[in-house]
């Protein structure tokens, strides 16, 4: 399996059962994140060799408007897009294999968890995935410690509350806060 058709697979929310091609992929895919992300982490790394690092991860140009503070740790990289003016805080964790898209001008806090991956309900097949991708609209403010589930939409211009969970998608425009994470205001432009 080459990584065009695993992106297929995850853009098409294909079961990934617990064994196969598709799921050793993901293993092959992990290696070489830990191999670049060791080297995101383990250094000091200027702005420039940090967007160098960050496009070898992805597998996609990174925009020179790009920043990063490490740490930051993913199990694929392969499946992040990202806008131009993001901005990510130290200590992030993206689990991207399902798809990870953020749009132009995102802040994203520190300790900040994306999930695209669920585990299958059913207790004789809990190995087995199900991938589901989280897309962050343009200028997303995402506060710390905040962990996004799969499938979850965040609508551009929206604030997503320190510590929240956000189990649902968020309209733009919005604040939303909590566990789950639940809108508390609309702003208003």
């Amino acid at each position: 399996m080459n990584l065009d058709e695993f992106l297929l697979c995850m853009k098409n929310k294909q079961e990934v059962v617990a064994g196969s091609e598709l799921f050793l992929m993901f293993h092959s895919l992990s290696q070489e994140a830990l191999r670049i992300t060791n080297q995101i982490n383990t250094k000091y790394n200027t702005p420039e060799d940090l967007r160098k690092l960050f496009s070898e991860l992805t597998g996609k140009e990174v925009d020179e408007t790009f920043a990063l503070f490490p740490p930051f740790y993913t199990d694929c990289g392969k499946n992040i897009t990202l806008g131009k003016n993001v901005f990510i805080n130290a200590c992030c964790r993206f689990q991207d294999q399902g798809g990870i898209v953020i749009g132009d001008g995102v802040l994203i806090g520190h300790n900040t968890t994306i999930a695209t991956l669920n585990h299958d309900f059913n207790p004789q097949k809990r190995a087995n995935l199900h991938p589901n991708a989280v897309k962050i609209g343009q200028n997303v403010w995402i506060g710390s410690d905040c962990t996004i589930l799969p499938g979850v939409e965040i609508g551009d211009g929206s604030i997503i509350g320190a510590g929240s969970v956000v189990t649902k998608s968020i309209e733009k425009n919005c604040i939303a806060v909590g566990n789950p994470a639940r809108v508390i205001k609309k702003i208003q432009i």
